[in-house]
């Protein structure tokens, strides 16, 4: 778009009396300078990139440092053309300064120097987002943009004093907001930065220092809530931000809702967080189905029968109790019992188990190697050998593979479901018809509630393949090491004078420096393992103390975003979130609450709350703001498919979805789901069929509650006999 000649505006003959040119002309100059501020930064932006890409690679930290950039020059050209001038979501007049302060999803600066967008994230946009008529924080007056397709087709003003009057038009401190609850869903979530509320920005904002707990209801914007926190925190925390910090893990409920939310953190330009299922933490994760036997589950929730992993280990790490001799070509060494307990103790604490394997055997070689020199003093056998030697003697492999043998995870989680006695002296607390419930035919047939001990187990373990890939990186780096040697030896002979900078290089500093450290084999790393500096928790009320520490173990501070409802828990939760959290090994913990549901109609609420208090009494069940005029609908099951072409055909943007029957085929703008996978989602149109069916109870009464506050404008109920539900 040429910002000369083409308004920014785009707003409809209805609201004619917005395009006023003393209501907008100041705003179209921004946008000018904005648009010529863009095309500059993004070509200045692309030749850096371009300079940098033809750089030369270097190796060591020079190669990292030059990926890095590549990295933030990329997702900065990514993030400005992912948007043009709608970067823009308002501006703010301040009692002491008469010119706009316009608030940006990015800052954005000009040739000049002048600040021509604020970033969301800064302190001082925050006024924007969190300035009430009760508390004005200094502003005068405030303007939000509606966005489409690149122009501005509706904007409103608020005012905070009577001096804030002059030059606005729509003087309705709720419109924007309002206006944009009743906007069409799609497949993704719509952007709702621009209209983030007071209380909502609070919570974003608050401090990552130990573990906040964001308690709300449906519809009260919590993931809207999880996920803008987000991105304040890695633009507002030193130790989040930056590829050599901490960095973010945002772990939703379930794989719909993390394809529903993909687009959020691009749009607020941050494209680094990690986002998983708890799932995803485990590779056995992604087939694994519901445990069928509920008392099954329920013993396997435990945190006890987690920790239980490291007896199950420490069965693994007992040092033999008898001596022995190891014969060599130079020596008969013995070997004692007091000798393998020192070996055995080489280890650093908390080094995984495969891993110190190779410590333990680095120190028995080393006490091997003063032995044979106690033996026979005058001979001089080159460690290497001798160390070759000792990794060929069957015998004394043997007898340390029996003592610390490397382990699977999947082995020993499966051993305690298939071995008695092994799961009896790992947990001896469990009573016999526990260990007799939690023993099953096959070993590895997973299921989501063994996630937690597979993951414990992996993290106990390590990575069996560490010392060969360090063996192999030292071999790569020695061959590397001569290649360069014979260079640098090349050069030196062609220097006549044996003089000057190619002398140089006979140093052996420089010689270690001119390795290129990129022909070393690496492992792939795990994305997910952590450790992260924060993570934030969405639907976090379903998660079990087991599946807790598997967050735990990867955030060591202990800073959490908490996002759940109480309310919203299948299997119920009696306790308060702090009592919940402490249990589980938190502390530091701050609370919370939203308690105004922006989403749900109240002609939805109306009927969805005598359902939910009729299993929890003392629900927190929101306040809704706002009616859709639509009453709930209730027919019989066999207007199913009438019911969704009938909306298809009255509405051509929006999705709706059928929650309760498995059998009916999805198709564009039509989701059919499970109440547990609908969670954490929103439609325009709600199809509840037998409601009834779902079940009784609390996870009954949860799941209808759920599955019918998904609405954001109509819900229809259909039973067999078109009866009320339940």
């Amino acid at each position: 778009m040429n910002p000369l000649s083409t308004s920014a505006f785009d707003l409809p003959e209805r609201l004619h009396a917005k395009a006023d040119p003393e209501l907008i002309a100041r705003d179209e100059q921004h946008f000018a300078d904005l648009a010529a501020c863009l095309e500059d930064t993004v070509a200045e932006l692309t030749d850096r990139l371009d300079a940098v890409r033809r750089s030369p690679g270097g190796a060591g930290r020079a190669a990292l440092d030059r990926d890095v950039e590549v990295h933030r020059l990329t997702a900065r050209l990514r993030a400005l053309r992912r948007f043009t001038l709608d970067l823009c979501l308002g501006r703010v007049v301040t009692a002491d300064d008469p010119e706009p302060r316009y608030i940006g999803r990015l800052g954005l600066t000009d040739r000049s120097g002048r600040r021509l967008l604020l970033d969301w994230r800064s302190p001082a946009a925050e006024p924007f987002f969190a300035a009430t008529h009760a508390n004005p924080m200094g502003l005068l007056s405030r303007r939000r943009y509606r966005w489409t397709k690149g122009r501005i087709s509706d904007y409103w003003d608020e005012v905070f004093t009577p001096e804030g009057l002059r030059g606005h038009a729509a003087l309705d401190d709720q419109s924007a907001f309002i206006a944009s609850l009743g906007t069409e869903r799609s497949a993704r979530m719509r952007d709702v930065l621009g209209t983030i509320q007071a209380d909502q920005d609070a919570i974003i904002r608050a401090g990552s220092r130990g573990a906040l707990v964001v308690d709300g209801g449906p519809g009260t914007g919590k993931t809207v809530v999880a996920l803008h926190r987000a991105a304040y925190l890695l633009y507002a925390d030193p130790r989040l931000g930056g590829h050599h910090r901490g960095g973010l893990l945002f772990v939703g409920p379930h794989q719909p809702y993390l394809d529903y939310v993909s687009d959020v953190l691009p749009s607020l330009g941050e494209e680094g967080v990690q986002t998983c299922t708890l799932r995803d933490l485990v590779a056995e994760g992604a087939g694994a189905p519901p445990e069928a036997d509920p008392e099954v589950a329920r013993l396997k929730s435990s945190a006890d029968l987690v920790r239980a992993v490291e007896k199950a280990v420490g069965v693994y790490e007992e040092p033999p109790t008898e001596g022995m001799t190891v014969e060599t070509y130079w020596a008969d060494l013995p070997l004692t019992p007091a000798d393998w307990a020192e070996v055995f103790a080489a280890p650093e604490p908390g080094t995984p188990h495969n891993e110190a394997r190779e410590q333990i055997w680095e120190a028995l070689t080393d006490l091997l190697t003063d032995r044979l020199q106690e033996e026979d003093q005058e001979s001089e056998v080159p460690p290497e050998l001798f160390h070759r030697a000792l990794r060929q003697n069957r015998e004394l492999v043997t007898t340390l593979n029996r003592a610390w043998p490397m382990l699977e995870p999947t082995d020993l989680i499966g051993d305690l479901w298939t071995v008695p006695a092994y799961l009896r002296l790992c947990a001896p607390w469990l009573a016999p018809d526990e260990v007799r419930a939690l023993q099953r035919e096959d070993a590895q047939a997973w299921t989501l509630s063994d996630l937690p001990l597979l993951d414990a187990a992996r993290q106990r373990l390590g990575d069996r393949e560490v010392a060969a890939r360090r063996r192999r990186q030292e071999a790569a780096v020695a061959a590397e090491r001569a290649r360069m040697a014979d260079v640098i030896d090349d050069l030196v002979r062609a220097d006549d004078d044996f003089e000057g900078a190619v002398t140089m290089l006979l140093g052996q500093d420089l010689r270690d420096t001119l390795v290129d450290d990129r022909v070393v084999p690496a492992a792939d790393p795990d994305r997910l393992a952590g450790p992260f500096a924060h993570v934030v928790v969405d639907e976090a009320q379903e998660l079990t103390d087991a599946e807790w520490q598997m967050l735990l173990r990867r955030c060591p501070s202990r800073s959490f975003t908490v996002v759940g409802d109480r309310a919203q828990a299948r299997h119920g939760f009696t306790e308060s979130w702090r009592e919940r959290l402490e249990r589980v090994g938190l502390d530091r913990i701050e609370e919370a609450s939203l308690t105004v549901n922006y989403r749900t109609p109240q002609e939805v609420m109306a009927e969805a709350e005598p359902l939910i208090r009729a299993v929890l009494p003392d629900a927190n069940v929101p306040l809704s703001v706002r009616s859709s005029g639509l009453p709930v609908v209730r027919g019989r099951v066999d207007e199913l498919e009438a019911t969704v072409a009938d909306w298809l055909a009255a509405h051509d943007e929006g999705v709706a979805c059928v929650i309760g029957a498995p059998g009916f085929r999805e198709r564009p703008r039509v989701r059919s789901l499970t109440p547990e996978l609908a969670k954490g989602l929103e439609f325009d149109l709600v199809v509840l069929v037998e409601p009834d069916a779902f079940g009784s109870g609390i996870a009954g009464g949860v799941d209808r509650y759920v599955a019918m506050t998904r609405a954001t404008r109509q819900l229809v109920v259909l039973t067999a006999a078109g009866a009320a539900a339940s």
